[in-house]
């Protein structure tokens, strides 16, 4: 007989799953590393178009599609449905990777791993459903790692605490976590090598 987990598990998990979805672990990241980096104008001056260009866009997208019933939920668990969503994000990202550079005259680096990212995911979402959720907080514990390594320690927790969530809920298999997290960890791993060898 199957094992059913305590309704207080499945809440906890759906409350943490839905709160380090990509989109609000991405706009965390960006907010610290703003606050960081930044005066309050220059923040306002590098997330603005990011949050333009890429996160309202990409929510848009998906509350549309989901009223519309094109995608069956906001995680968009279906693999077929998700070869849109990936096409989508990437346009967004491409997008504001040719206004940065034509605006500052550089190439997002951040930006650019990040559709490095949805490119892989989408490859792989061919032969599996891949955690998007799991890949995209593995990721974001390496861009962390970039600034301050003790909060990228804490955001590789997260991500492992989000890819066991995924699992709970049945979004995906472990099979399928273990792909993204993997992916991602391959993609991170070239990210930080780049930082480093960027930053000299």
């Amino acid at each position: 007989m199957e094992e059913k987990h305590p309704s207080m598990v499945l809440k906890t998990s759906k409350v943490i799953s839905d709160f380090f979805n990509p989109l609000v672990s991405l706009f965390i990241f960006f907010i610290y590393m703003s606050m960081r980096e930044y005066s309050l104008k220059d923040s306002i001056l590098y997330f603005a178009p990011i949050l333009l260009m890429i996160i309202a866009p990409v929510v848009i997208w998906l509350v549309w599609n989901v009223k519309t019933g094109r995608y069956t939920n906001m995680d968009v668990s279906d693999r077929i449905q998700r070869k849109t969503l990936y096409i989508f994000i990437a346009a967004c990202v491409v997008f504001y990777l040719v206004f940065n550079y034509f605006r500052n005259g550089y190439i997002d680096l951040v930006m650019l791993f990040i559709l490095i990212l949805i490119f892989t995911m989408q490859i792989s979402n061919f032969f599996i459903k891949s955690s998007m959720h799991t890949a995209f907080n593995v990721f974001v514990a390496a861009l962390f790692f970039t600034l301050n390594w003790k909060a990228g320690l804490i955001w590789l927790g997260i991500a492992a605490l989000v890819g066991v969530t995924r699992i709970i809920l049945r979004r995906h298999t472990v099979k399928e976590v273990f792909m993204g997290a993997g992916i991602a960890f391959l993609v991170s791993f070239i990210y930080l090598y780049c930082n480093i060898q960027f930053q000299h």
